[in-house]
């Protein structure tokens, strides 16, 4: 069957700041605020200010305001707590509000107090206790402010942030614990250690991470009891790997491999590896769990490098035209209980030491569920790290415990790191795996990411395990590193950036009319990976399917020269689009974790009535940011996936499509823009992986066309050839040697 390549496009991208938008603050639509709304946050912020009086240990005050519903950035207080720093954010337990805890001045409660109480007394005598945005419209016309307490800028800035407030309060952990445990504390102005000395703790510095605690029960009942207001989060350290289901243990291997050349290498963090088995040469181990008494400690991590570096002779079902790949193993844990905390702190390390490796698996994961409100100390560092270097993990997405019968079984850190690729198991056929668990992040996130063969009871997986010893089993942990080939394959011999491989994976899942519903989302997250490299490199003959990097350097990056082919003066094509993007996260702002939202926009050029200047008619109707356009915070997580890092749009295709007509730009539009929750500068020069298809809706192949007309508007494009890249990687990491002639 003829397939058209996958291009790569290389051009340039305008950055454009944002412009401002001026004008008077106002409440949502229909809101009307009322005094005794006025006075109930006045009660609640007394009852605060009482609470912290007779506290010493910390400078400030830490205050939880529950809001009226989920709110975007724009509707978080700004008047009403001065100076204040956001230190944790959940969703109430309906999941329908946001409960944002802030940290500040003693001082501010008491000022604030004031203020409300001449707002209250405004509300009353001036707007017969009631005011709506009409009010507050004409409000130099009702108020003279030179009579007042308050300004004109604080008194509008406050009327709009008491019309989001539900509550307000001190929020306190109480719950004693028996068991060590991660602690998260709310970050304030005095170091994590010298509070815990101030409370009678002198916990060494291996046991603290930032805000980030390792503490035994005694230490954690002490904690509560002394400050229970500081403790934002805590899960138990000790982590169980699931056990795995074999088949047919003990098969004899006869299994022979040639020496390993210059073949790409992929990280593997995981049990210890045996060095005797028939590919030892093409793994490079070491070992971090000191002597190994117990032969099954090796099991694990040695069967998921058997794997990555000969998976397809061992599962020839499964060859994904990937070839072998060499390893370098660190053994951190045993194969039974471990402690995530030491883990955490050795993983970063680790890294540093080996930046040669771009792609890193692990297989590892705990037996017990995520948290619904945070992300899991493990997975958090994976975030960390993911966007500080230029790295990407392949997670599995954890098995069902043994004696678990739950279809919504969570799957267990660190499979909630958002940056990650995580992996869920299906069989043979494509069904989900009997032992597959249950996604869904801070009940927002895609995860898992994708699914992939991982082994089941009508096809196990083949891995090596032992010397002379194979097995067939089934596991998440046999899922995970099958895409970690296809990830290091695209970026080690292919050429692509860690961004652009994600994007490529994950579009490669993205089929033109599945849709799964919500449920379904949280088990098969972007869909199955097809097993052929060549699937999902190329592309069918009437799709023309292109590459795009970029670099977010200001508020909105785009590019206005996209050319695609026409039929008759209209676009012959429906279009899909995925991009992915490694964004700063921080796990102290709880379910607001990731920091920089990019969003995408990409479709037809029209012209702006307001202006000579054009907007993109984007593929999947997005009006966040359009002019007139309003779209609740909910609904733009929910239906755009805003503060999501992969984002994937695409339109209906049947044999009832219809052609696009052109507007006055017969050219289209990339648009990507970029909100910060805290830092402004958290999103500058974050680089960004776009796949772009075009499906022809009457099964013309047009990229010839695609390629000559992006040559005259300044796009160079490049056919990924893999053939020719497999040469051009050999021949690159061959030694040259000089005649000294």
């Amino acid at each position: 069957m003829i397939m058209n390549k996958m291009l790569k496009l290389k051009g340039k991208f305008n950055q454009k700041s944002k412009t401002p938008n001026f004008g008077p603050p106002r409440m949502k639509a229909g809101v009307i605020l009322s005094s005794d709304t006025v006075h109930k946050v006045i009660n609640d912020l007394k009852k605060c200010d009482n609470y912290w009086k007779n506290i010493t240990l910390i400078n400030g005050a830490l205050i939880s305001i529950e809001y009226v519903d989920i709110v975007s950035k724009s509707r978080r207080v700004q008047a009403l707590l001065p100076g204040n720093k956001i230190v944790g954010a959940r969703f109430s337990d309906d999941g329908k509000k946001h409960v944002i805890t802030y940290y500040l001045s003693r001082n501010g409660i008491s000022k604030t107090i004031v203020s409300l109480s001449e707002i209250e007394n405004i509300l009353i005598d001036k707007f017969s206790n009631k005011i709506s945005n009409d009010d507050l419209e004409i409000i130099e016309s009702l108020i003279d402010f030179n009579k007042t307490k308050i300004n004109k800028s604080n008194f509008l800035k406050s009327i709009v942030d008491l019309s989001n407030i539900s509550k307000v309060f001190v929020s306190e952990l109480n719950e004693e614990s028996n068991d060590r445990k991660i602690i998260s504390i709310y970050a304030t102005d005095k170091e994590p250690q010298k509070i815990l000395k101030e409370i009678g703790l002198d916990i060494p510095n291996d046991r603290i991470r930032n805000t980030t605690l390792l503490l035994n029960a005694n230490e954690i009942n002490l904690l509560l009891k002394k400050a229970p207001y500081l403790i934002a989060m805590e899960v138990e350290d000790i982590s169980k790997i699931p056990v795995e289901v074999s088949y047919k243990d003990k098969i004899k291997s006869n299994n022979r491999i040639n020496k390993p050349t210059t073949e790409p290498i992929i990280g593997v963090i995981d049990t210890p590896f045996n060095k005797d088995v028939y590919f030892s040469d093409w793994v490079e181990s070491v070992n971090y769990v000191g002597d190994i008494t117990n032969e099954e400690d090796y099991y694990h991590g040695t069967g998921v490098s058997s794997i990555i570096v000969d998976g397809p002779r061992l599962n020839p079902f499964m060859d994904d035209k990937c070839g072998n790949f060499r390893v370098r193993h660190f053994g951190i844990s045993p194969s039974g209980k471990y402690s995530s905390f030491s883990i955490m702190l050795k993983i970063e390390e680790i890294i540093k030491d080996n930046p040669d490796i771009k792609v890193w698996n692990m297989s590892l994961g705990s037996e017990k569920e995520i948290e619904k409100s945070f992300i899991s100390p493990e997975g958090s560092i994976l975030d960390e790290i993911q966007f500080k270097y230029d790295v990407i993990f392949v997670i599995a997405g954890t098995n069902l415990p043994p004696n678990v019968d739950n279809n919504l079984y969570k799957i267990g850190a660190p499979a909630d790191s958002i940056n990650s690729i995580v992996v869920n198991p299906v069989d043979y056929e494509g069904n989900i795996a009997s032992y597959h668990r249950t996604g869904g992040v801070l009940s927002f996130y895609v995860k898992p990411d994708v699914c992939y063969f991982g082994g089941d009871k009508n096809m196990p997986v083949n891995v090596c395990y032992a010397p002379g010893q194979e097995k067939l089993t089934s596991g998440t942990s046999y899922a995970a590193p099958w895409i970690a080939r296809k990830l290091a394959f695209l970026i080690n011999v292919l050429g692509f950036t860690r961004e652009e491989a994600k994007a490529i994976l994950i579009d490669s899942c993205e089929k033109w009319n599945e849709k799964y519903n919500k449920n379904e989302r949280k088990i098969y997250g972007h869909g199955i990976v097809p097993t052929s490299i060549k699937e999902i490199v190329n592309t069918q003959n009437d799709e023309i399917k292109f590459v795009i990097s970029g670099v977010s350097q200001k508020y909105d990056t785009y590019n206005y020269q996209l050319p695609i082919p026409m039929n008759d003066g209209k676009y012959p094509f429906a279009a899909k689009a995925t991009m992915c993007y490694f964004p700063r996260c921080d796990r102290d702002q709880g379910v607001d974790y990731t920091n920089t939202e990019f969003e995408l926009k990409i479709g037809r050029l029209k012209s702006k009535k307001t202006d000579s200047t054009y907007s993109i008619d984007t593929i999947n109707n997005d009006l966040q940011d359009e002019d007139g356009e309003a779209t609740t915070e909910e609904k733009a997580r929910r239906e755009f996936r805003k503060w999501d890092n992969t984002k994937c749009i695409k339109e209906k295709f049947s044999t009832r499509s219809k052609d696009k007509k052109s507007y006055d730009n017969p050219l289209w539009g990339i648009s990507v823009t970029t909100k910060n929750r805290l830092n402004p500068l958290d999103g500058d020069n974050i680089k960004f992986g776009l796949v772009v298809t075009l499906k022809e809706l009457h099964g013309v192949n047009r990229i010839g066309d695609f390629i000559q007309m992006c040559s005259f508007n300044q796009w160079f494009t490049e056919e990924v050839d893999i053939d020719n890249k497999i040469d051009l990687y050999n021949e690159s990491e061959n030694d040259i040697e000089f005649d000294d002639n």
